[in-house]
């Protein structure tokens, strides 16, 4: 009796025993769990067609090397982190990311350092016509993105260029949401600026200060959104296209005779120093214009718009510059 009880409770403990190696099987042969695989999923390819060719994204980028300020706005706009960066002229704004050790420094905007951004390892690398030269080398390394931006001439559509370059990013960093809202803050900035210059008589000259020279920069310059998308009327319809402007003289701006002279110190980005106070600009010849008699000469911020000036904080902080031009 003892003997069948005993056969009885080891033929329910190999049983048990069967039934438990069975679950561990179908345990370990189960498909992943649906988080794993929704994970793998979430990021669908994005292929995007720019001035340099065909860039290829395949996954979510988790490394950006980041080798102009405007790229650096847009990224600091939608809350993405940056790996690595250029680090010779970081504008006031984004000091912080200058100051981060923790963020590679990827030497200068017009000459990037390829070990450097080799060895951080990037997953995209965002660029501009600045480091055009070398697209292909950068190719290599990472995925890597042209903002489409032109910095000879801004005239006809540099707002909206800006506004899909953010949208693009926003698909690509999964932000679609934030960088919709940014773009829409910034049409209403834009359009609160156009209501202001209007109906207004004012005429403009945006001047260049480079080391004693002067140069302008018409409607057919990198400044040309000024005149175009923010509505403000030019002094002069001689100033001819050009990345650093048409050179100027004394007389020139006398005989434009502006109501508003907008002064970028081109100097003062440069040599990392101050910008130059009106006093030191002055001569006979500019106190004769409408713009000195009137204190309507502006001394604006050079760093949104001589590093940057297409990104959504530098082009907020060039309306605010505009707008200071018009108020009494």
């Amino acid at each position: 009796m003892i003997w069948n009880t005993s056969r009885c409770a080891l033929a329910v403990l190999l049983a048990a025993m069967a039934a438990l190696q069975g679950c561990t099987d179908k345990a370990a042969t189960a498909p992943p769990a649906p988080a794993a695989a929704t994970s793998q999923q979430a990021f669908a390819p994005i292929t995007i067609v720019h001035k340099l060719g065909t860039t290829v994204i395949k996954q979510r980028p988790q490394r950006v090397a980041v080798l102009d300020m405007n790229e650096v706005d847009f990224l600091d706009q939608l809350g993405v982190p940056v790996a690595g960066m250029v680090k010779d002229y970081v504008p006031h704004f984004l000091t912080r990311y200058k100051d981060d050790p923790d963020i590679r420094d990827l030497g200068a905007i017009v000459q990037p350092n390829l070990e450097h951004i080799h060895a951080l390892q990037p997953d995209l690398v965002l660029m501009t016509s600045i480091q055009a030269n070398h697209y292909q080398e950068l190719s290599q390394i990472a995925p890597t993105l042209h903002f489409d931006v032109d910095y000879q001439s801004s005239k006809g559509g540099h707002i909206e260029v800006v506004k899909q370059h953010l949208l693009t990013l926003g698909r690509i960093f999964g932000k679609e949401d934030l960088a919709r809202q940014k773009a829409a803050e910034l049409d209403a900035t834009v359009a609160d600026a156009r209501k202001v210059t209007q109906d207004r008589p004012e005429r403009a000259l945006i001047v260049l200060h480079n080391n004693g020279a002067f140069s302008a920069f018409g409607v057919q310059s990198r400044y040309g959104f000024v005149f175009d998308a923010l509505g403000v009327k030019p002094a002069s319809s001689a100033v001819e296209a050009g990345l650093h402007g048409q050179p100027i003289s004394s007389e020139f701006i006398q005989q434009a005779n502006p109501d508003i002279i907008y002064v970028l110190d081109r100097t003062a980005v440069m040599e990392h120093r101050p910008v130059m106070r009106a006093e030191q600009m002055a001569n006979p010849l500019l106190r004769q214009t409408h713009a000195w008699k009137n204190g309507r000469v502006i001394f604006v911020d050079a760093d949104a718009w001589y590093i940057t000036a297409a990104s959504v904080t530098s082009l907020k902080l060039v309306i605010d510059d505009v707008l200071k031009g018009y108020r009494n």
